[in-house]
Order: C-alpha cells, then sequence, then structure tokens
C-alpha cells in the first residue's frame, strides 16, 4: 500500500510539474518588443538633490521623458500620460519614471520637488532629474536621439520631443513593431494610443 501511495503522490508531482515548468519558463522568456540599444549613461540629482544613476534603475521597468516644469505647451499633456503610468503601476517597486529637465538653470531640486508635488507624485521611483545644462543637452540630443533645445521664438524659450522612451530591467531601450514591422523607437506622449501600447509594453517587460 505504501508503494501504490508513493507512485500516486509521484505521479501527480510529474504531472504538476509537466504543466508548471512551460509557465514558469514562459514566465523569463523575451516578449516580442525589440531591443534598440543601451540606455545612455546618466547621473544627475533628483528633487531631494540625490543624485540617481542609471544604474539606480537596473532591474526596474522605466520610461524616461525631457520637460521643463515651466513649459507651457506640451509638458502639461505628458504630465498626465506620466500621471496615468503612475497610477497604472503604483506600488510596483520594479517600475520607475525619469523626467529630466533641459532647464536647469531653473529647475533646481527645490523647483522640481514643488513641481512633483503639485503635480501628486507618489511614485517612490518617479524622479525628477536635473544637473548641467551642456550634460543634459548631449544626453537628450546624442544618447537617446530625443531632440531638445532653446528657442526664444517659441513660447517658454525651449523646445524637445513629446516622445517617452522604455527602459527593461537589464537597461536596454526597448519598443514595438508598428504595423510594416519597422520598431517605432518611441512612444508618443502626447497621444491616447501612444500611453495604451506603452502600458501594455511596460506589463509585457514586467514578466521578464
Amino acid at each position: 500500500m505504501k508503494n501504490k501511495s508513493y507512485i500516486g503522490i509521484s505521479f501527480i508531482v510529474l504531472i504538476f510539474g509537466i504543466w508548471a515548468v512551460p509557465k514558469i519558463i514562459a514566465k523569463f522568456q523575451k516578449s516580442d518588443l525589440v531591443e534598440i540599444g543601451p540606455v545612455p549613461e546618466f547621473k544627475l540629482a533628483n528633487q531631494d538633490n540625490k543624485m540617481i544613476s542609471d544604474k539606480d534603475y537596473l532591474g526596474k521597468v522605466y520610461v524616461v521623458e525631457f520637460f521643463f516644469s515651466t513649459c507651457p505647451t506640451i509638458c502639461p499633456k505628458m504630465n498626465e500620460s506620466m500621471l496615468q503610468l503612475q497610477n497604472e503601476f503604483y506600488g510596483n517597486p520594479n517600475f520607475g519614471i525619469a523626467s529630466i529637465t533641459i532647464d536647469p538653470a531653473k529647475d533646481t531640486p527645490q523647483v522640481l520637488k514643488e513641481h512633483a508635488i503639485l503635480l501628486g507624485v507618489k511614485h517612490y521611483n518617479w524622479h525628477f532629474l536635473t544637473g548641467d545644462k551642456d550634460y543634459i543637452y548631449s544626453l537628450a540630443n546624442k544618447g537617446f536621439n530625443l531632440y531638445a533645445g532653446e528657442n526664444n521664438k517659441v513660447a517658454g524659450g525651449f523646445e524637445h520631443s513629446g516622445l517617452f522612451a522604455l527602459i527593461d530591467k537589464d537597461g536596454k531601450i526597448r519598443c514595438r513593431k508598428d504595423a510594416q514591422g519597422n520598431p517605432i523607437l518611441y512612444y508618443d506622449g502626447l497621444e491616447a494610443s501612444g500611453v495604451e501600447a506603452i502600458k501594455e509594453d511596460i506589463k509585457k517587460l514586467l514578466e521578464e
């Protein structure tokens, strides 16, 4: 009787293992998102005047944007989109946001802290980052290839992209493909469709 019981238990364990192993493997497989390349290295001060680098985000899926606190044009919409992401992944320690100012002369850590409070930022991995202007512009234009520049002829005095970069847990820039099978590179932070797309892809990366 003992042998029969042992055989029965072993059979159940075997069947469970056959069922569970593919589930476990699937969870850690790479998704269908394209790998663009490594995120450029950065080190900047956050709203608490603490130095934050790309290394602090390792192990987390995060979104990068370039903005400035007094932006009167596209930033309010970008803020709204980022708040949607915060609300979607609130409380998840493996999610984060890096909002990098392109007007560091005005956007000191204290100003950014007040800005974060005004927006209703609650996620502890959402850092508002500031530093040397030339360093930040190089990071935006050469590192991420997301345009940022000064222009006194436009409202607010600065121009920048409304696109969001998506970074995986290993520090790689990732994205989905368009209908023609081409990588989109970045996500439109100004359109509802872009926000929904990045939400879906954040979930995929969190499962990797």
